[in-house]
């Protein structure tokens, strides 16, 4: 087993993802290479045909001879053509060139297909002209078709987020089957961008591509979260949900690997004999899908996994600030609550019997009414210096007048 620090690593990956994707939709737009719907998604009509250009050294058309091509096209068709020599990489392993012309929204018959056929062969004697392809599509089912591309491939992610929300509920099935979806969605991403980098034309070869990495990319997205869930199930809350994340992409690594490594193999050798044999639907297809494997096989082990881990470090952090948000609403009622109570003064307050006791002790309290000082009058104690003297001189008087 592998000790790669995936989920330490994760914002690497986010950003090397990210760098590839915005490469990818740069080199789609129309100022950039651009992407071409093939007609089978807007309608038309397409003529190839192969040849190899003597005069020149790697066998292609002049753009002198392509623009005087283009002129009889457009004058057999009786409708404007646009000419354009095909790049596609797939047809380059040939040492035969290809010219393609195309018709936006027209049909054309086998009669005008076979004139223009023996007018280019006639203007262009010394390039060996032979025919390659022929294709032509109504526009509103070219339309129909794309939409109902587009449907399938929505379909088929949205069944794949269910699928996982209830395979894994019990380890939080919905956050593991959106962060699958966005790894998904990076790798049809990176499908598009080999589409648009390599020339190739948007056509069924296109939507069969996405199908095959969206079944192949989840598969292996779901190995890794089948271990994350055993291990889960195994430590329980020994060990920190972003800990069991990385031990099970470690854990599934080499499965990974080897299983991508001969996918890879297999469609290599499909797209080599494809290209050789000039099968040209094969090797549209086997192009894109050597790229998706490829990014399938990243996405799986660098972006599902550490995207969820992020998931959920996001949901605690929000909890926890909501929490303390709580907490510091309950200390401000309550201090609020506090300074809003009545004061106590002390003409309103009733003395408590113990302030009472206190104040007589200290004589801090009214004198006494006379009733209460008669009897402790009488029962006073005799007095002491001064008054003692006149005491006993009146006592001495008393008893001279008795005798």
């Amino acid at each position: 087993m592998t000790n790669i620090d995936f989920i330490g690593k994760r914002k690497i990956f986010y950003t090397i993802s990210i760098t590839l994707i915005a490469i990818g939709i740069l080199v789609s737009l129309p100022f950039a290479l651009g992407v071409k719907l093939d007609i089978q998604f807007k309608g038309g009509t397409v003529i190839e045909y192969s040849y190899t250009d003597p005069s020149t050294k790697d066998g292609k058309m002049a753009n002198a001879d392509k623009d005087k091509a283009q002129t009889i096209a457009s004058q057999v068709l009786g409708s404007q053509v646009s000419a354009y020599l095909d790049t596609d990489i797939t047809k380059s392993v040939s040492s035969r060139q290809h010219i393609v012309f195309e018709l936006d929204n027209k049909n054309l018959t086998n009669t005008q297909v076979e004139d223009l056929y023996t007018k280019m062969n006639t203007a262009f004697k010394t390039y060996n002209l032979q025919k390659y392809d022929f294709n032509t599509v109504g526009a509103s089912e070219g339309q129909a078709f794309f939409q109902t591309s587009i449907f399938a491939v929505a379909l088929a992610s949205l069944l794949i987020i269910l699928y996982i929300w209830v395979r894994f509920r019990r380890i939080g099935g919905l956050p593991a089957g959106i962060t699958a979806f966005i790894a998904l969605v990076h790798d049809l991403l990176m499908a598009y961008a080999a589409f648009s980098i390599f020339r190739i034309p948007l056509n069924d070869s296109f939507v069969a591509v996405l199908l095959t990495i969206l079944g192949f990319s989840i598969n292996d997205t779901i190995v890794i979260y089948d271990r994350i869930r055993e291990n889960r199930r195994l430590v329980g809350s020994k060990m920190s949900f972003k800990d069991i994340v990385n031990k099970s992409i470690n854990q599934s690594f080499t499965r990974s690997i080897n299983t991508t490594l001969v996918v890879f193999v297999s469609i290599t050798v499909v797209f080599v004999v494809s290209a050789i044999a000039h099968l040209t639907s094969i090797s549209d297809f086997a192009l894109p899908m050597m790229v998706g494997v490829t990014t399938g096989a990243y996405s799986t082990i660098c972006i599902a996994g550490p995207l969820w881990v992020s998931w959920e470090e996001h949901k605690e952090k929000k909890e926890q600030r909501k929490k303390l948000a709580l907490q510091a609403a309950k200390a401000a009622k309550a201090a609020l609550k506090a300074s809003s109570a009545p004061a106590v003064t002390e003409s309103t307050a009733p003395l408590a019997p113990s302030a009472v006791k206190t104040q007589n002790a200290s004589g801090a309290q009214a004198k006494p009414s006379a009733s209460i000082k008669a009897p402790a009058a009488a029962n006073s104690p005799k007095p002491q210096g001064a008054s003692k003297a006149q005491y006993s001189s009146k006592k001495s008087k008393k008893h001279k007048s008795k005798k």
